[in-house]
């Protein structure tokens, strides 16, 4: 079985690359990092190494890798003949590459025109095979997507493992986290599909999706930008000083209420859910810096993201969300190197001032609760500055 992965960054070779592998599947690479894909090529397999106290090393094997730049006929070709296509790019560059698996997908019509394709986007983003297929067939003509809406499937899908920022000598190591989860929506997916192990398929998606953005990234970027405010420069040290560690708690606590009322979840699995995560930020064995996680704050300021959505769900509940407020206004102060976003957010902060700014960024009025709670959790965060 052959698969077609877009992205051989860290994610894409310590998580789904891997868990492809060991399914059975000949994984080829498309990147446009030539560095990497001719490492890739050449050897035909790289190490994992999961960060826990053992420190085991997994070998992945049977991978090459195309650039898509420079070898773009090779890289439509790879698709038309895939049994499974990923990615794992970042839902911004999604747009990007549906260029080259349309072209896939036209080669494939011609020559593997029955054979049932599922495409499935990786994404920290909900609906993300679904955003990458209105990219495609964007690109396809009528006829085409007719042939394609019987024969090629985008499910969406929901991942979940940390993968810090890192640098090796060896360009093709990778460290993760010992835990992952990746779910699937096999409702989306054709009957008789091959299962990859590793994989929990669900009829539901959403409540998965959710669970994961509003508990892991949700806590992630709390931790990152009340941490930064206490002067610490790993997630894992911020996780060492309660004042930290408590507003991810208090932060968990309201997404919590919310994903119990919303999807059903039992009160003590999410608690349990809760408390996997919190242990996975403290990870000694993680070097996770403050300034990876809380990068693109406009991105998670956006109205459907991990901190406004579901604060505005809970507020629409008459449910908490003050802790949230207070990570939105902690966003505000966030700094990092070589991020727009970061430009944009301060420069746009400097000439409005906060409230215009959280209201303009998070897609709420001014007047809304949610906006003025974080108004005056921004003034008090400014005095203690």
């Amino acid at each position: 079985m052959k698969a077609v992965h877009f992205g051989a960054g860290n994610i894409g070779r310590g998580f789904i690359g891997l868990l492809l592998s060991r399914s059975g599947y000949e994984v080829c690479f498309i990147d446009v990092n030539d560095r990497v894909v001719s490492e890739l090529r050449r050897r035909g397999e790289y190490p994992v190494i999961l960060a826990s106290e053992q420190r085991e090393t997994l070998t992945v094997t049977g991978v090459t890798a195309l650039n898509s730049v420079s070898e773009p006929e090779e890289a439509a070709r790879a698709v038309a003949e895939a049994d499974l296509v990923t990615t794992a790019v970042g839902v911004s560059i999604l747009k990007h590459i549906a260029g080259t698996i349309a072209a896939g997908l036209k080669l494939r019509k011609q020559g593997n025109a029955e054979a049932k394709l599922h495409v499935i986007a990786c994404e920290n983003a909900i609906g993300g095979s679904s955003q990458l297929k209105a990219h495609v067939y964007a690109q396809l003509d009528e006829d085409t997507r007719r042939w394609a809406d019987q024969t090629v499937a985008f499910p969406d899908a929901a991942v979940d493992r940390i993968v810090p920022l890192q640098q090796h000598e060896d360009p093709l190591q990778v460290v993760v986290e010992p835990f992952y989860e990746w779910a699937v929506d096999q409702s989306q997916m054709f009957a008789g599909f091959h299962k990859v192990a590793g994989v929990h398929y669900v009829d539901r998606l959403e409540p998965y999706i959710e669970r994961k953005l509003f508990t892991v990234n949700t806590g992630h970027c709390s931790a990152a930008y009340i941490g930064q405010l206490q002067g610490y420069a790993t997630i894992q040290e911020a996780m060492k000083d309660e004042k930290v560690a408590g507003h991810v708690r208090s932060v968990l606590a309201e997404s919590g209420a919310l994903l119990i009322a919303k999807h059903g979840f039992a009160e003590a699995e999410h608690q349990a859910y809760i408390d996997t995560t919190l242990q996975r930020f403290a990870n000694p064995a993680l070097t996770d810096e403050v300034s990876r996680v809380g990068r693109s704050p406009i991105r998670k300021l956006s109205p459907g993201d991990r901190l406004v959505s579901p604060a505005a769900q809970a507020y629409e509940r008459g449910l908490g969300y003050d802790y949230l407020a207070r990570t939105m206004a902690a966003a505000l102060f966030f700094t990092a190197p070589d991020d727009a976003e970061v430009e944009e957010l301060q420069a746009y902060l400097r000439g409005a001032g906060p409230e215009s700014t959280l209201a303009k960024y998070t897609g709420l009025g001014v007047d809304h609760p949610i906006v003025q709670a974080a108004l005056r959790h921004y003034e008090e965060l400014n005095k203690d500055r």
